[in-house]
């Protein structure tokens, strides 16, 4: 990606845990009550400092440590519900202004002006407990039909992290492959070997879009 290609967005929020709340299913237990903190917050490659996952199997670890939502996908939600959504209600640790994150490549890379990295891995994919959260109805088929649904991001460089940080996307991979794409299975064969050729891909994400490329030549 030259300078003249580069987009920059501004950190809106960062939010982490309230509080878990009780759930019938297998965790027992969510958290997906997220809410806005001020101040500077240290993140690890495990996520936000004071942040917690719940269900560690589908959230959480290396490649799902943090996950970013777009103002302007939420705004959108708010004229559609009619009623105002917070920070952190989509259960998301940053809520990013002016870089569409639905849309990003996966791979691409993140600089924030406090010195921390991320990449850009996996989409969010909504499941009964954010069902609940919303109280919505058809929330989760809405959702995806919308495909505005977020990224998950890994973390390169650990470091401090607040709101009003400047994101500078420095890199940007050559197969087109998007979390919105990714996420739909609308990605092409083509675009999708391209991607898995990657040679930093990680191997979590190479195995997903291994399966979506093996869907896509049925």
């Amino acid at each position: 990606m030259t300078a003249a290609q580069a987009m920059v967005g501004t950190v809106e929020a960062v939010c982490i845990l309230h509080e878990e709340r009780p759930i019938v299913g297998p965790f027992g237990r969510t958290s997906i009550d997220k809410r806005p903190v001020t101040g500077e917050v240290s993140v690890t490659e495990f996520g936000l400092q004071g942040d917690k996952v719940s269900n560690t199997r589908d959230h959480g670890g290396l490649v799902r440590a943090v996950y970013a939502y777009s103002s302007s996908e939420a705004e959108r939600w708010e004229g559609e519900l009619g009623r105002k959504l917070s920070h952190g209600w989509f259960g998301e640790n940053l809520r990013i202004r002016d870089i569409a994150v639905s849309d990003a490549v996966i791979g691409e890379r993140w600089n924030f002006s406090g010195g921390v990295q991320m990449e850009v891995t996996l989409p969010r994919i909504p499941c009964i407990v954010f069902a609940r959260w919303a109280g919505e109805a058809k929330w989760v088929r809405r959702f995806a039909q919308r495909g505005d649904v977020g990224a998950y991001l890994r973390v390169i460089t650990p470091g401090p992290i607040r709101v009003d940080d400047s994101v500078e996307i420095v890199h940007r991979p050559a197969h087109q492959v998007t979390i919105r794409d990714f996420f739909g299975n609308s990605a092409s064969a083509e675009n999708l070997e391209k991607l898995i050729a990657e040679p930093e891909l990680m191997p979590e994400v190479r195995a997903e879009a291994q399966k979506r490329l093996k869907r896509s030549r049925r």
